[in-house]
């Protein structure tokens, strides 16, 4: 099928969206190339928080740089990490002398940027620390067993609701290796799992992540069309809720009588009118186990261009998490 989207020149997409986002929200961020940056960060006199990723999943990740969130996120290419000298840039410019957290999504070409640049921090002996999120259990990996040890799990979308929890951690003025122990600590409580019905076209070519046909969906599938193994016949909502819920539940731990947040991601072409339903029937499932959902997102909030599914995250919470959870925060796409 021929791509039909409302771009310009391919060639300059992520610049002009970019562009296009400064204008949009130029109360909250300001862009120095392909960094979007907290116009608060002038004044910051804390821990700063700095990630990077590839353009293609807006809102994620820039939509989220503002007070009480991120402070400088790094925009590669469409679906590419940055290079690393574009991120020990924005680590300089973040440091506010109290050093800075740097958050990686594990993806192979993130995870490389990450290496180099950890390898350059060393050397030039910045005050860095890096968290890895790797919920995804798609590839039925186990949980890493020790802090900091890299599994063969995807970050997905639950990176979003720990920015606002270590950006809210840095606002009252926690320590590096304080908010470096409590990203890590909400790295290992949670999990989560993506269901397609359509796949995504590279948005600069027209390339097809796959085709599902009319009948099946995929669970599992990875956020740039990556197999997940488990495709099947598509379900109702209440079946693949379950489904999905069930195995994240197990796979944090989250039993009777505990807390929970739960985050229904809408990959771009489903509706919310569909997450909604999800949503309500994942509640409704949790509840049944003796499971409290104590704070949600539901909407889309890291995207795959035109993927027709979402992403289901379910984290196990804490007293501390909903504290943090429920401090302000201003950016693009969350505001409270």
């Amino acid at each position: 099928m021929k791509m039909k989207k409302f771009i310009n020149d391919p060639a300059t997409l992520t610049d002009e969206l970019l562009a296009g986002y400064e204008l949009a929200f130029g109360d909250i961020v300001e862009m120095k190339g392909h960094l979007v940056i907290n116009k608060k960060l002038k004044d910051a006199d804390r821990v700063t928080i700095v990630t990077y990723g590839g353009s293609g999943h807006e809102p994620a990740q820039c939509g989220y740089v503002g007070e009480g969130m991120l402070d400088i996120q790094v925009v590669g290419d469409i679906f590419a990490a940055p290079a690393p000298d574009a991120v020990i840039e924005a680590l300089k410019l973040a440091d506010k002398g109290h050093g800075v957290l740097l958050l990686t999504l594990n993806h192979a070409g993130d995870m490389l940027c990450g290496k180099l640049v950890m390898q350059e921090v060393e050397e030039q002996g910045l005050n860095v620390r890096q968290v890895i999120t790797q919920e995804d259990i798609a590839s039925g990996a186990p949980r890493a067993t020790y802090p900091g040890e890299v599994v063969d799990r995807r970050g997905l979308g639950g990176a979003i609701p720990m920015y606002h929890i270590l950006g809210a951690a840095a606002a009252e003025g926690k320590s590096l290796d304080e908010l470096a122990a409590l990203a890590q600590a909400y790295a290992d409580s949670m999990a989560t799992v993506a269901v397609a019905a359509r796949c995504a076209t590279h948005p600069q070519n027209g390339a097809s992540f796959g085709d599902l046909g009319d009948e099946d969906m995929e669970v599992g599938m990875g956020q740039h069309g990556e197999g997940g193994g488990g495709r099947q016949k598509i379900k109702t909502a209440k079946e693949t809720a379950e489904l999905m819920a069930k195995t994240l539940a197990e796979d944090i731990g989250l039993k009777t009588g505990g807390k929970g947040f739960a985050m229904i991601n809408g990959s771009r072409a489903t509706t919310l009118m569909e997450m909604f339903v999800v949503y309500k029937d994942t509640v409704n499932y949790l509840k049944s186990r003796g499971i409290e959902v104590v704070a949600n997102m539901v909407g889309e909030i890291l995207t795959v261009q035109e993927t027709a599914g979402f992403q289901m995250n379910i984290s196990k919470w804490n007293d501390e998490f909903l504290r943090l959870w429920n401090k302000p925060v201003r950016t693009a796409f969350l505001t409270k």
